[in-house]
């Protein structure tokens, strides 16, 4: 059976993605370029998100210390000798990489671009640190190079958002992916199932919330309480005030919430995995690979598929 988008696979998938828009293997390379948030700088809060210990987005060769230059190096020496050939999106992962003067932005952004294996950028970042002006660069270099950008909105509740000390709302992620479609540069959406007081009838409207966007991508993640975040203080002192999902109760979630996605929409990930030594819970022991294999099978198994409840009426 052939879906939608073109394979047998019963999700949008974000490999078969990057090999219809390049042709090729196309590895993302982390590079923190040392950007903070307005979140933890005082400008909208300090100590960021509840749940956010930046830590946990960066492999081992991600220094700020380093030049965006060197950090490329070192993640193309890690994939270079398995795959000779590939090329390479160079990643702004770590905090909120549009945010600050347009300028110092596009010089950062320009010396990853200057490396001869660099097809493009992904810019991680929030959806109220994104400037028109930036976007109207970022639309000229799209001619010449792949630019995306990924906002973390990690729940379309505003109740939920205010929880976590996200200090934006949801009504500006909205808002900020409509400027950025309007550049025409692709967009992905960050979402956190799991957060603390959302049921999973919420977590389900999630899909069809975002359904509605215009968006080219998502990355769903488990809720994880990491070390050093507000939530690891509040899980040690009330751990009765989150649920964490067991791998096989997060996988019927994912499954059910990905019948009721747009399948236009390219699924990039299921889950995030903290490092090790700083997860506190929950501790599954599934790598990426197993855990979209258990994902694939109960799609099977169920005999359903990314989109299948799509615009239906909720139970």
């Amino acid at each position: 059976m052939e879906f939608p988008w073109g394979h047998n696979k019963r999700y949008n998938d974000y490999s078969s993605y990057i090999k219809q828009t390049f042709g090729e293997r196309v590895q993302k390379l982390s590079v923190n370029a040392g950007f903070t948030c307005p979140n933890r700088d005082g400008t909208k809060g300090v100590g960021g998100c509840a749940f956010c210990n930046n830590s946990t987005f960066n492999p081992a060769y991600c220094g700020p210390e380093k030049t965006i230059t060197e950090q490329l190096e070192q993640g193309i020496s890690f994939f270079q000798p398995k795959y000779k050939t590939m090329q390479y999106l160079a990643y702004f992962q770590a905090y909120s990489n549009t945010y600050g003067e347009t300028q110092e932005l596009l010089k950062l952004y320009k010396e990853a671009l200057d490396h001869p294996l660099v097809k493009g950028l992904v810019l991680g970042t929030r959806p109220d640190c994104i400037s028109d002006d930036l976007l109207e660069h970022l639309a000229e270099w799209q001619k010449e190079y792949y630019i995306a950008i990924e906002l973390g909105a990690e729940s379309t509740l505003e109740s939920t958002l205010v929880d976590i000390n996200r200090g934006h709302t949801y009504a500006e992620t909205v808002e900020t992916t409509k400027r950025i479609v309007a550049h025409n540069i692709p967009v992905g959406i960050h979402l956190i199932l799991g957060l603390p007081g959302e049921l999973k009838e919420d977590m389900l409207l999630h899909a069809t919330e975002i359904s509605k966007l215009p968006i080219n991508f998502l990355k769903l993640h488990q809720l994880q309480i990491v070390k050093g975040s507000a939530f690891a203080k509040q899980f040690k002192n009330n751990p009765e005030s989150f649920n964490l999902y067991s791998a096989e109760n997060y996988i019927e979630l994912v499954v059910d919430f990905i019948e009721r996605l747009n399948p236009e929409i390219v699924l990039e990930r299921f889950i995030s995995q903290a490092p090790h030594e700083l997860l506190i819970a929950p501790r599954w022991g599934l790598k990426n690979f197993e855990f979209v294999a258990k994902v694939e099978k109960r799609l099977k198994e169920r005999d359903t598929w990314q989109g299948k409840l799509f615009g239906k009426p909720s139970e």
